[in-house]
């Protein structure tokens, strides 16, 4: 039993030698040490020899334990020093190279544009508020004093997804959200995207951005409207800009007026831009309608408010000059680099 012994341990170290990688040596430790393994084969067998041999047979046997256990730790190590030396001279980095220098992004013009028309609203006390792109027709009509079959909504062309859920043709369903659940005095802007059927050209498409603008206190007049809206041109396009109000009809507000500014491009004095009128129309405000206070539980005897909203596309276009509004949709790098 001691050649056979001696055997085992010549082999399991023949094999520990050359072994490569740690998988193979866990084969041979599990070959050899194993619960199934070649010196556990062995050990069962000792019951045969006579009493007085046992002892130093068991010795033998963990002598030789002790030999491949020590020869399979230090092949290991062997095997993972060799392994990081690899890695190490796999991976090295000449930190001579010159760096590669990552491609940063930017802010889209309509999100730069937005970013400052909401500084200059918070700067006179505006709070920003949302709401649903997929509305109700009560909150994108009827609430706004447009009821069934009103003249109004064949002008905005509407995506019906069916008879009393839409796409919002614009972002006043916000407005009457905000007065059912808040009391005046209310000040806020809602910008947001909006949805109408409309053919796609240089001036129009199916989805757009506007910003609606709504204000309820007592004793409020079209004094304080036209006071913010001035204001708020004056700092949106230099306070060189001069503004005008056209009388206009919207079914929610009342009086209504369009809000034009002299064209920055030719200073008013007339140009392609402005279609040599030098004015250029930026958006459309009124008194609120009293219906409207109604549908939104606020008393019209005890408090007024104005509301505005304007054409964020429009906005961006002037003031980056762009004269086609596919331009901020098309998602185009070499036009987005500009900016």
């Amino acid at each position: 039993m001691g050649d056979r012994l001696n055997l085992i341990q010549q082999e399991a170290l023949a094999s520990i030698e050359q072994a490569k990688d740690s998988n193979v040596l866990e084969e041979i430790r599990i070959k050899y040490l194993g619960k199934k393994g070649e010196l556990t084969q062995f050990l069962r067998g000792m019951g045969k020899l006579p009493p007085s041999e046992r002892p130093i047979m068991g010795q033998l046997v963990n002598k030789t334990r002790r030999s491949i256990e020590s020869a399979l730790t230090r092949k290991n190590e062997a095997i993972e020093r060799e392994s990081l030396i690899k890695r190490l001279k796999d991976e090295t980095i000449d930190v001579t190279l010159p760096g590669e220098k990552p491609q940063l992004g930017g802010l889209h013009p309509l999100t730069k544009v937005l970013n400052k028309i909401t500084d200059i609203f918070f700067g006179m006390g505006f709070n920003v508020a949302e709401g649903p792109e997929v509305e109700l027709d009560y909150y994108n009509f009827e609430a706004l004093n447009i009821p069934k079959n009103h003249p109004a909504r064949d002008t905005q062309d509407t995506f019906y997804i069916n008879e009393n859920v839409l796409l919002r043709t614009h972002t006043s369903p916000a407005q009457i959200r905000v007065m059912e659940q808040q009391q005046p005095p209310i000040k806020i802007i809602v910008p947001g995207r909006v949805y109408r059927s409309d053919a796609v050209d240089a001036t129009h498409s199916p989805i757009f951005y506007q910003i609606e603008g709504l204000v309820i206190d007592k004793n409020i007049t079209m004094g304080d409207l036209k006071g913010v809206l001035d204001i708020f041109i004056k700092r949106m396009f230099g306070e060189r800009t001069r503004t005008r109000f056209r009388p206009h009809h919207f079914p929610f507000t009342e009086p209504s007026a369009e809000m034009d500014a002299n064209c920055t491009a030719c200073e008013g004095r007339g140009c392609r831009i402005c279609s040599n009128t030098g004015w250029i129309e930026i958006l459309g405000a009124g008194m609120v309608h009293p219906k409207v206070l109604e549908y939104g539980n606020i008393d019209p005897n005890d408090y007024t408010g104005f509301a505005f909203g304007m054409g964020l596309d429009r906005i961006t276009n002037l003031v980056y000059g762009i004269d086609d509004i596919r331009l901020l949709y098309e998602n185009d790098i070499r036009f987005l680099r500009q900016f």
